[in-house]
Parts: structure tokens; C-alpha cells; sequence
């Protein structure tokens, strides 16, 4: 058990309500996941897809503060982010499958999932491509003279990335209403950050900028949680942009189930025994240990995640797929 937990905890006083908000989304979000790890190799999925396993704490820990008008921009790894602002899980699911209910009518897939009715403007599978987009939306809500936030998640990758810096500058310099938050595991497919940066604290880079910067534990859901209020308060009060790297693991490999361990590419210290940490096996046990949740409406709060999951799953298998006339509806001459 995390003792920042506890630290977090106590500097927040958050009521029961929304500790059980917070777990609810993580076991719904890690369900999910590991419902779609279970069933992809039967390749009845046809898109290629990221999972967000032992990263969820970073999406639900930032997408707790905002309102549902409130704008962000994805990644190619962007189930999590999806769901954590409020979007449809028959609906993801159904896209998966390519399926005419699917949140992008079957068109996009795992990597262009998008929800404007919840504030999801969309996941990019262009490395970096939600930074600009963030930026450029709030730069519209400050021209139209709206009260609203706009996140960037990207990962570490896309911190090398020229438009990365651009996206900064532009943001700083018309003090822009955006958070950018770097989701940092590490790996860019495989190739480790060592490998590909002299220095390994993507956290100053922002700061050449004069952007307000916090390096923090991504597993920890209560740490970000207090980093992601602290950051969209100073975006939203006119403050300018705010940046958050959040420090996390990926359990799979870049695509699909796959297992980084066997495929050989992870570095010797992380096959060390108690490498691996689990967010939210972390919040659970400090849940019950601390009494601020009883360990039977946990237990059904995981029962009530599977029978959506599974009825998730039947939508998706059930539902049609996109009519061969409609080839080409939605498309841009």
C-alpha cells in the first residue's frame, strides 16, 4: 500500500462519494481492459488497439475536475481517457468491432474514438496530434469568451515532437486555458526513453517556456488527483497552461495483449520482483485498511462493472456493421 495514499488523502478530505467515484472508474476502466485483452486474440476486433492497463489512475485522477463541456484530446492509447470523461462503454466497445453503434460509427476504431457530447474531441493515432488540437480549442474557448479547460494527454514519445514545443510556446504566450498531461511509461513502442533523450525529466521542458510544471506519481490516483485541481483551477482562473508528467507503467505491450517481459525489450531493473505496482490494487487495499470504504460495497461495485462489461460486449458482438452503401457518408470530398 502507498503510504502517499494516506498524505493524499489527508490534504484532500475527500468525502466517501467521491472515493467511490474514483474506484468505480478504475475497476471499469481495468474490466474493460482486460475484457478486451481476454477476447482480442479471436480477431473478431478488427483495429489494432493500445491498452491503458496500469495507467488508468492518470485518466480518472484528471478527468475527476472536469465539467462535462470541458474539452480533451487523446492519444492512440485512449480507452481510458474515453471513459474517465463520461463516454459510452457499449459504444467503445461497438467500435472495436467496427460496428455502425460504435462512438465512431465503425469508421475509426481503437485509436479515433471521439464523443463531442462528453467533451472527447477525439484520439489521434498521429504521435502528438492531440497537442496542437488541445491548444487550438483553447484558444477558441478564450476568443469565444467560454469558462472551459482543454487537456492534452500524450505520452512520452510525443515530448520529442516539434509541434510539442510549438504547441507550448503559443499556449504560454496567450496564456491559454491547457493542460497538457504526459502520460510518461517510458517506452515509445520499444525503445526506452534512455535510449532516445540525454535527460530523462520531460517535466523541464515546459519550463523553458515559464509553463508551470509538476513531475508526479501517475500510479498514485490521489496524487493525481490533487496535481490535475491544482492545474485546471490555474488554467480555468486565466492563469495560463499548466503541465503534469505523470510517471507510469504499462503493463502490455505497445499493441494488443502482448507481453513486454517476453518480448524481451524490457531494461533488467524492471523484471526486478515488486517492479510492477497495481493502482488500483493500491487504492482498494488503502480503501479497506483505512475503513473509509467497506470491503462489500467494493465487492459490488465489481459485480456491477462485470454485468456492464458483459453487457457491453453483447451490444458489440450483436450490432450491425456499417452498410456497404454508406462507404463513403462522413467523408470530405
Amino acid at each position: 500500500m502507498s503510504k502517499s495514499l494516506e498524505e493524499y488523502y489527508q490534504q484532500l478530505q475527500l468525502p466517501q462519494e467521491r472515493l467511490i467515484e474514483l474506484f468505480t472508474m478504475l475497476t471499469d476502466i481495468r474490466r474493460i481492459e482486460l475484457k478486451i485483452a481476454e477476447l482480442y486474440p479471436q480477431d473478431e476486433m478488427k483495429t489494432p488497439v493500445h491498452l491503458s492497463l496500469g495507467q488508468e489512475a492518470a485518466a480518472v485522477g484528471v478527468c475527476a475536475h472536469l465539467k462535462k463541456e470541458d474539452y480533451i484530446f487523446s492519444n492512440h492509447r485512449s480507452h481510458a481517457h474515453y471513459l474517465a470523461k463520461g463516454g459510452d462503454i457499449k459504444a467503445m466497445i461497438a467500435e472495436l468491432y467496427c460496428k455502425e453503434t460504435g462512438c465512431s460509427r465503425g469508421r475509426g476504431g481503437s485509436m479515433h474514438l471521439i464523443d463531442t457530447s462528453v467533451g472527447h474531441y477525439g484520439s489521434s493515432s498521429i504521435v502528438g496530434g492531440s497537442i496542437p488540437h488541445a491548444v487550438g480549442a483553447a484558444f477558441a474557448s478564450v476568443m469565444q469568451k467560454k469558462d472551459l479547460v482543454a487537456i492534452s494527454f500524450f505520452g512520452d514519445a510525443a515530448s520529442e515532437q516539434g509541434v510539442f514545443f510549438e504547441s507550448m510556446a503559443w499556449a504560454s504566450l496567450k496564456k491559454l486555458p491547457v493542460v497538457f498531461v504526459c502520460e510518461n511509461n517510458f517506452y515509445s513502442v520499444c525503445s526506452h526513453l534512455t535510449a532516445r533523450q540525454i535527460n530523462m525529466d520531460i517535466v523541464k521542458r515546459p519550463r523553458a517556456f515559464d509553463i508551470p510544471a509538476k513531475q508526479i506519481d501517475g500510479m498514485n490516483v490521489l496524487e493525481v488527483y490533487a496535481a490535475a485541481q491544482e492545474a485546471i483551477a490555474h488554467a480555468r482562473s486565466g492563469k495560463g497552461p499548466y503541465f503534469i508528467e505523470c510517471r507510469v507503467q504499462r503493463w502490455c505491450g505497445h499493441a494488443g495483449p502482448g507481453d513486454p517481459i517476453k518480448e524481451g525489450y524490457r531494461k533488467q531493473e524492471e523484471l526486478a520482483e515488486g517492479y510492477c505496482r497495481d493502482p488500483l490494487k493500491d487504492f482498494r487495499e488503502f480503501l479497506t485498511a483505512k475503513n473509509l470504504v467497506t470491503v462489500e460495497v467494493l465487492k459490488k461495485i465489481e459485480r456491477d462493472c462485470d454485468v456492464k462489461v458483459a453487457e457491453a460486449f453483447k451490444y458489440a458482438q450483436e450490432s450491425p456493421l456499417p452498410d456497404a452503401a454508406d462507404l463513403e457518408k462522413y467523408l470530405y470530398s
